[in-house]
């Protein structure tokens, strides 16, 4: 079998026309205003709000800065206990906020913090939980609200995966006391860079914005030590036209991930999780669990076999984070600490995912999987 002419990357962000972006950059160019809350982030962050089914958004330069101001915003401190799946960014924000991660295991299946396990690592200094929507599947929002009632911890969601993902008709943002969503080109939502907090509390709105903008509170008073969180124009510009684009996207993706999961339910050792019917699927990843056993190869075998025709999956999220230098000296830290995510992190492979691929590139690519494990036999 031939590589792919062309490299097949893990996703591809929406290019609108150029056009329609060009049409926008008049509107700002003739508005003279580049940044500080101008028309085009007003107009978005209304069409965020309506989008998402929230009461209220603030955007952001990106979603690190975002979840920056959320840990802030809720004055949290001590420990705040999270998932060593992930992204860095998610226990780098405690830390740039002077406070230490305390990392919990996940749950094979889901790939998200195990909830069973979450009140075992509460301590006299836990203020927090900071779980995250892996791969956009909705964690037990239920049982970890129940859990930080019963503390009197705050939640901060990092819902970087999971821009339009629901549960029973529910946006995921109505959850927890904030949630942050990223706007990265890697997104299913994009803005070039950019990000947004979203909360149903009223009273929020003011800090955060506050926090995002230096602190400042008017031309004479600076209230807060805050940071340059700001979305500009051109960002908020982009993303109203993405914005536009999206529901095509999503029934692109839908039918790629409809091929997927009819072609490798049929190839023994590759595994994935389904999502119960109540759930409205974001269409971030598509992503496969490779059991090394009954596959016959490794996670990582497959990985560098698909580089050879040109397919790039992803590993995501290797290493775990509590293996970074950075952390790996915390106890919570410990492997025998975290089994699972020990597991999960060997086998997990996100496959290429965006509507510009074709039905044929998927069967294409699952026939290379196929033939990856016929040489193991």
């Amino acid at each position: 079998m031939q590589p792919f002419e062309n490299p097949v990357m893990v996703t591809r962000p929406i290019f609108p026309d150029l056009s329609e972006l060009n049409t926008k950059l008049e509107e700002i160019w003739d508005s003279k205003w580049l940044s500080n809350n101008g028309r085009q982030h007003q107009k978005l962050e209304e069409s965020i709000k309506k989008v998402l089914k929230v009461p209220n958004a603030s955007l952001f330069n990106n979603g690190t800065i975002a979840l920056i101001v959320a840990v802030q915003s809720l004055r949290l401190s001590g420990e705040v206990i999270t998932t060593p799946f992930t992204f860095p960014a998610t226990p780098h924000v405690l830390t740039w906020n002077n406070i230490k991660p305390i990392f919990c295991d996940i749950d094979p299946t889901t790939l998200n913090i195990d909830v069973d396990k979450i009140e075992s690592m509460i301590t006299p200094l836990t203020t927090g939980i900071l779980p995250v929507h892996v791969f956009g599947t909705p964690c037990d929002v239920f049982k970890i609200q129940e859990i930080a009632d019963r503390y009197g911890l705050k939640i901060v969601y990092d819902a970087a995966h999971a821009f339009m993902t629901e549960i029973d008709g529910k946006g995921i943002g109505n959850f927890g006391d904030i949630t942050m969503f990223s706007f990265h080109p890697t997104k299913l939502f994009h803005t070039g860079e950019g990000g947004a907090l979203v909360y149903e509390d009223d009273h929020f709105k003011q800090r955060i914005d506050l926090l995002k903008n230096f602190g400042i509170k008017s031309e004479d008073e600076v209230i807060m030590p805050g940071i340059n969180g700001k979305m500009n124009e051109i960002q908020a510009a982009l993303g109203l036209i993405v914005l536009d684009l999206i529901e095509e996207e999503r029934s692109k993706r839908q039918v790629i991930l409809k091929r997927y999961t009819e072609r490798l339910s049929e190839i023994e050792g590759i595994f994935f999780h389904t999502l119960d019917s109540n759930i409205k699927n974001s269409l971030q990843y598509f992503v496969v669990q490779v059991d090394e056993k009954t596959f016959g190869r490794s996670r990582d075998y497959v990985y560098d076999e698909l580089k050879k025709y040109n397919v790039f999956a992803r590993k995501y999220f290797y290493p775990l984070c509590s293996d970074y230098a950075c952390y790996r000296q915390l106890p919570s830290s410990n492997p025998e600490n975290l089994p699972n995510a020990n597991s999960a992190v060997k086998k997990v492979l996100s496959m290429p995912f965006y509507g510009e691929l074709t039905v044929d590139d998927v069967d294409r690519i699952c026939d290379i999987i196929q033939l990856i494990k016929n040489r193991s036999l």
